[in-house]
């Protein structure tokens, strides 16, 4: 996988690269990680990329023109010419494990990194092929959004992890997922380990019985619980088996009954 980053903070991303899971990938070479300063794209000497927006307003747009220049440099040193081009933006659609899993399929990607007011919409309309939000808030800039995908993506390649069955249980796991016993959508289950008795807290003793069967049951079990207390609209996403929608039925009861007051 081949990462091309757009933008005008090439050095913002440095620590990335020197810890943790994009180092190891990067150090193992599942994944190439490549800046551009797009200020290496203008052509006049303040280097300038960007402008005042037309219609009046406040803030400063970035400029079509570096961007343009910078994608079509990539794609004219590049035998495969139609990787994705993605924009950072909060009007983009929401980065979400399916697409995670959706752009780890790709050999390479492009990402845009916005900033100021935003981008002209001509790069949008005419250069970006997808445009990529990482929730419903607004950031300074796109570089901790490129970051976000490049991670989010990365865990998912093989090899990166070193274990395989790690990320498919991960919450929003697609469905395929609980073959390997992952929660094939829901929130991720608990998880604990030694002590056993931490502070008087105790493990739930299922999981130190040994029986599987018994483990992967109670597992789906407080993944559905935590999905329907957290986030509930995730589950009408997810397939759901008889036994599934049984034991939700059952503690949606219980929720409602009343706590009977102590004499």
């Amino acid at each position: 996988m081949v990462f091309d980053v757009i933008t005008i903070f090439p050095d913002f991303f440095k620590s990335l690269l020197e810890y943790g899971l994009l180092k190891r990938a990067t150090t193992g070479g599942q994944v190439e990680i490549r800046f551009h300063d797009l200020r290496d794209f203008t052509d006049d000497r303040h280097r300038t990329v960007d402008d005042r927006p037309f219609g009046g307003g406040p803030g400063m747009v970035f400029k079509p023109e570096p961007l343009f220049r910078a994608v079509e440099s990539l794609k004219a040193h590049a035998p495969e010419k139609n990787f994705p081009v993605i924009l950072l933006s909060p009007q983009g659609r929401l980065l979400r494990q399916a697409v995670a899993e959706e752009l780890a399929r790709e050999a390479r990607l492009v990402l845009i990194c916005g900033r100021y007011e935003g981008v002209d919409e001509r790069v949008a309309e005419h250069l970006a092929t997808d445009e990529l939000s990482i929730g419903d808030f607004v950031l300074s800039g796109g570089e901790l959004a490129a970051a976000v995908v490049m991670e989010s993506v990365t865990r998912l390649l093989p090899g990166v992890l070193g274990n395989e069955e790690s990320c498919q249980q991960d919450s929003f796991a697609a469905a395929g997922a609980e073959a390997a016993q992952g929660a094939g959508g829901l929130l991720d289950c608990p998880h604990y380990t030694r002590p056993a008795d931490f502070r008087s807290w105790q493990v739930p003793e299922v999981l130190l019985s040994g029986n599987h069967e018994q483990i992967r049951a109670w597992r789906r079990q407080r993944a559905l619980e935590k999905t329907w207390r957290r986030r509930p609209e995730v589950l009408a996403k997810v397939a759901l088996s008889a036994e599934d929608r049984r034991w939700l039925e059952g503690l949606k009861r219980t929720a409602c009954e009343p706590v009977a007051e102590e004499t």
